[in-house]
């Protein structure tokens, strides 16, 4: 399994939201430029985050985005899943019902089971809030 460049930046986008949440809209300029990210490929991003009801928007002049609940109610993994889809390591496990036919006789699935619920398992174990107050005492520890 690989996290895309897309999953990557919505975990940063959603984060940079969290620790700019004044309740206030923030426009997506602003996130871009302190993320180092285009504004066209930030597009492609926040679009499936809104789709997923994640973010709220507003076009125009004072538009601009806000996390749609508290950063303490999104898992990593749930933000991920919104751009990645299903976080399994192999393709078989990225479906509920695993229709691979070896399935029965598979000597390894065991093992792909077990690595597929230890990465759901700690991606659904961090929370943004989590991330937020990581980021926030790293600032505080940072000292000149």
């Amino acid at each position: 399994m690989k996290i895309s460049t897309k999953g990557r930046y919505a975990l940063r986008i959603m984060l940079d939201l969290a620790l700019h949440n004044s309740g206030e809209l923030v426009p997506l300029k602003d996130i871009a430029k302190r993320q180092g990210i285009t504004l066209k490929y930030m597009e492609q991003i926040i679009s499936p985050l809104s789709k997923a009801g994640f973010v709220q928007s507003l076009r125009g002049s004072s538009g601009g985005y806000r996390l749609s609940r508290q950063p303490s109610e999104y898992t990593v993994g749930s933000i991920l899943r919104v751009l990645e889809g299903p976080l399994a390591p192999t393709g078989c496990l990225s479906q509920e019902m695993n229709d691979c036919p070896r399935a029965d006789t598979c000597e390894t699935l065991g093992f792909w089971k077990g690595l597929n619920e230890v990465i759901n398992n700690y991606v659904d174990s961090v929370t943004l809030e989590d991330l937020m107050n990581q980021e926030l005492t790293r600032l505080n520890d940072y000292v000149i």
